[in-house]
């Protein structure tokens, strides 16, 4: 069986593209990155603290994946704030983090990074109780200085929008019909010369296909960007 294509992602510093893993190497070195550091340091308009570098990947897709860093002073729930926005707000589900998924004490959002995480660190993060879209964060680095930016969170690096190829034609796909993939048991990838004929229309029309993993899942449609 031939081996899935890796997705590749910008280092959000230098713009070198690579895979999950090549960026998790790449960032601590990136001289671009430092660069950035030492000037944030440079304009010290805040106290230093500790900086989480955490790996973000969804569960159940190798596909989707972030890179962040999230100072310590902030609190889990300004991480599932975002989470909600660069990948899973549908419906205003609820939302729980623990370590270990289901069946795993739940952690309080309440709780700042500072207070719960550490280098080599797992949480689970879950949106919808119904339909679910299970998240991994991993600690894999932290870093005591000055924030990049005024917000809670940086984005230092996410995949490019996966690949997908129209059902019927094998070109770039930019839609998804909910009703193939559910009642035909079917892809429902479609470009946008054969969505603009697709009959099917009972889940409420053709689904745009955007850079997350909740895509095809309850009634998310997007944008999938980043709330900052």
């Amino acid at each position: 069986m031939a081996q899935r294509k890796q997705t590749k992602g910008k280092c959000t510093f230098c713009e070198r593209e690579m895979t999950k893993g090549g960026l998790t190497r790449h960032l601590p070195s990136c001289t671009a990155r430092q660069d950035a550091i030492e000037e944030a340091a440079q304009k010290q308009e805040e106290t230093k603290q500790d900086l989480y570098h955490l790996q973000v990947y969804a569960a159940r897709s190798t596909d989707f994946w972030l890179h962040l860093e999230m100072r310590g002073s902030a609190k889990l729930q300004h991480l599932d704030a975002y989470l909600r926005s660069i990948w899973l707000e549908c419906c205003g589900h609820l939302s729980r983090f623990s370590r270990g998924g289901w069946g795993s004490a739940e952690i309080s959002e309440s709780k700042r990074a500072g207070q719960v995480f550490e280098p080599g660190v797992e949480l689970t993060h879950i949106y919808d109780f119904g339909t679910s879209s299970e998240t991994n964060i991993k600690v894999y680095d932290v870093r005591e200085g000055y924030a990049l930016s005024p917000h809670p969170i940086f984005l230092m690096a996410r995949n490019n929008s996966p690949e997908t190829e129209c059902m019927e034609c094998e070109q770039s796909a930019s839609w998804l019909c909910m009703e193939c993939m559910y009642e035909m048991d079917a892809p429902g990838t479609l470009c946008d010369e054969h969505a603009d004929a697709h009959p099917h229309d009972d889940y409420g029309g053709l689904t745009p296909l955007v850079n997350s993993p909740r895509v095809g899942m309850c009634g998310y449609d997007g944008p999938a960007t980043p709330p900052y």
